[in-house]
């Protein structure tokens, strides 16, 4: 089974953030690196191959994303982290690099589907409680009412902490204006939440394409389960192949990008929309699962939502129509005024 395997790896303390120079460099000898392996060799000789791999690089580090031919969730991630561990440790300058993160994230069919895959002594429980107690870098989700305060204190600092990296919207957005609708803490917990929400919807966009890639060639011809491809229109299903998942990340991509930009500008195509409402979503579940869904903070992205979206005119490709239109359509820009990443707006056969 192939997963996506995202690894974060970052400075050392203390260390200068990269300048564009280096920011090069660093692709370079990840590349490099990473061009050099084909398989791992996991516990008792078995065999992990590394399949694809993602690479992008920010001032502090870089984050991976590595799909992994792996039984298991914990081989998946264990081999990953091995990989990234060795290429650090060969090269001079990436050597007091560190790696915070690695991890799978997983649809809970795809979780089942690993723990039925795994066999032999050295196999994970099949408890999936048991599971994420004794993989330490598996965080599992958590109801509310487990978290105590210390843990809901800390994520809403987190939250609040990244809310500065939505350059594109000011807290009045989130309803903190002369009004006084929203408090800037519930306007910033929210504004968190999305930028937060950014890294979960991209590397479940990765995961999809993976499952897709080994399972497909359409979501309506495979038998996998998909986290955002599964919540698309359905009767649309069987235009969902490969070539439409890669240019849906790539819109995901460019549009969550531009979030992080001095000016947003408006949601560019249906595509665009759709995303949107996947990017909200996991933004209010993630302030849910963590304690912090407030009435206020529930205020905050139902404020943000309606300045953020036109309209809600995407939601009719729901519901059962003959005269829909086809997922190509979902690329073109709703205007000349707004623009489709070149790559998204080609749906012709040179993508593959």
């Amino acid at each position: 089974m192939t997963y996506a395997v995202t690894v974060d790896v970052h400075l050392a303390r203390g260390a200068q953030e990269l300048d564009a120079l280096q920011r090069e460099g660093v692709i370079f000898l990840l590349r490099k690196g990473l061009d050099s392996i084909e398989a791992i060799e996991g516990p008792d000789g078995m065999q992990v191959d590394l399949t694809d791999d993602f690479i992008a690089v920010h001032p502090e580090g870089a984050l991976l994303k590595l799909f992994v031919d792996a039984p298991a969730l914990e081989f998946a991630e264990d081999a990953a982290r091995e990989v990234v561990a060795e290429l650090l440790e060969r090269s001079e300058l990436l050597a007091d690099w560190e790696i915070t993160r690695c991890e799978v994230d997983l649809h809970p069919d795809l979780l089942q589907e690993s723990l039925d895959a795994a066999d032999g002594p050295d196999a994970p429980p099949a408890d999936p409680a048991e599971r994420a107690r004794r993989h330490a870098e598996f965080e599992p989700a958590v109801s509310p009412s487990r978290l105590d305060e210390a843990e809901i204190e800390e994520m809403r600092t987190r939250l609040r902490s990244l809310a500065p990296s939505l350059r594109a919207f000011p807290p009045s957005a989130f309803g903190h204006d002369e009004k006084g609708t929203v408090g800037r803490e519930a306007a910033e917990v929210a504004a968190g939440a999305l930028v937060h929400a950014v890294d979960l919807l991209v590397d479940q966009l990765f995961t999809d394409l993976a499952g897709l890639e080994e399972e497909g060639p359409t979501v309506a011809e495979s038998d996998a389960p998909f986290m955002i491809l599964d919540d698309l229109p359905s009767q649309f299903a069987l235009q969902y192949t490969v070539l439409f998942a890669r240019r849906l990340i790539v819109t995901a991509i460019t549009m969550t990008g531009r979030l992080a930009q001095p000016h947003f500008g408006e949601l560019s195509c249906v595509a665009e929309e759709l995303l949107m409402k996947f990017l909200l979503a996991q933004a209010e579940v993630t302030a849910d699962l963590h304690g912090l869904l407030t009435d206020e903070v529930s205020a905050a992205l139902e404020i943000f939502t309606a300045t953020v979206c036109e309209d809600l005119d995407h939601e009719w490709l729901y519901k059962p129509a003959t005269d829909a239109l086809g997922v190509n359509d979902w690329f073109i820009p709703f205007n000349d005024d707004r623009q489709v990443h070149p790559y998204a707006a080609n749906d012709g056969d040179d993508h593959a």
